[in-house]
């Protein structure tokens, strides 16, 4: 396997490498891509260095895969040139996920539309990833109808210059701004820029990303807000049901599903929180109750590491079935 990594550098590029190397993914030969500052540069990876090179260059070479977490504008030049040569390429940028034809993909909903054809093939939001995977196997169990979604999200989901205002905000030094506002002590209900219905792009991908990993005919709104914590999402879920059901069922089926675990003992102070899902790769669920104001409903709490399941770790699945199923 000949794998480049483009946005080598960034807080998810790297994230990737750590999560390529805890699961012993079978490289032949990494090659680590990043802008025209990083290019000559070394980084390391199990112990060797590996020189970054620019997309010019990569596409001189042989590859296999290419993990794209370099922003939409470079993924909508580039991974169209790889796959044109034959490279398979794994976007996390936005830029591909609401195409008609291409997928995004979820390995453990969805993998299995994955096939040979498939030549660019979009990783979902972080904030979707860590709802549909709780979601899926209720949805299979009782029927989803609607999804009501607060979502509480850490800095590192904006990047280095969001973590880098906290920090300096917290020592009380000025500096250039990711946010409109101060976020050190605050909460700014404003992630991704605001559309002309009112509801920001976060919250439409979060929309539409869910209806098209799960249902199209699932009704999901949502309001997404940045909170000074620097990594892992956290969601409060509403969700209404087509049909009844048990508590202890909600949870069964919650424990069935691969890559998600049960937290949910709130008389021992047992919940799911950032703190817990911190370079974890599994979505955390607790606060499971019912909604006593409205039939067949539900309230619950997901947590995930936004860099990890959320970003890397899905991208690495996504890469890994394709491997398994010989679609390389």
């Amino acid at each position: 396997m000949r794998l480049a990594i483009v946005g080598v550098t960034g807080m998810v590029g790297r994230e990737m490498l750590e999560v390529l190397s805890e699961r012993d993914f079978p490289l032949k030969e990494l090659i680590p891509v990043a802008s025209a500052n990083s290019c000559g540069k070394t980084i390391n990876y199990l112990g060797k260095e590996h020189e970054i090179i620019s997309l010019n260059d990569l596409l001189a070479r042989k590859v296999d895969l290419a993990l794209f977490s370099a922003g939409g504008k470079i993924s909508k030049e580039w991974a169209p040139k790889l796959a044109e040569r034959g490279i398979k390429v794994i976007d996390n940028s936005s830029f591909w996920r609401m195409s008609e034809n291409h997928k995004l993909i979820v390995p453990e909903i969805n993998g299995k539309e994955l096939t040979n054809e498939d030549m660019i093939i979009a990783n979902p939001n972080c904030s979707t990833i860590q709802l549909v995977m709780a979601l899926a196997p209720l949805h299979q169990k009782f029927g989803i109808k609607r999804v009501v979604v607060s979502t509480y999200q850490s800095i590192s989901g904006t990047g280095k210059k969001a973590v880098e205002q906290l920090e300096n905000e917290e020592k009380g030094v000025i500096v250039d701004m990711a946010y409109p506002h101060q976020i050190y002590k605050n909460a700014l209900p404003h992630c991704d820029v605001f559309e002309d219905n009112g509801y920001t792009k976060e919250e439409m991908k979060l929309t539409n990303e869910t209806k098209k990993i799960l249902d199209e005919y699932i009704d999901v709104v949502a309001t997404a807000v940045r909170i000074p914590v620097v990594r892992g999402h956290s969601e409060s879920v509403n969700i209404t049901f087509e049909n009844d059901f048990d508590l202890d069922e909600i949870r069964f089926a919650l424990n069935q599903m691969a890559g998600v675990v049960v937290m949910d003992k709130p008389q021992k102070n047992e919940y799911p929180m950032p703190i817990n899902s911190y370079k974890k790769d599994e979505v955390f669920v607790g606060r499971i109750r019912r909604d006593f104001t409205q039939k067949n409903t539900l309230n619950m709490w997901i947590v995930a590491d936004n860099l990890r399941k959320g970003a890397a770790t899905n991208t690495v699945q996504i890469a890994e079935y394709l491997i398994k199923n010989k679609l390389l």
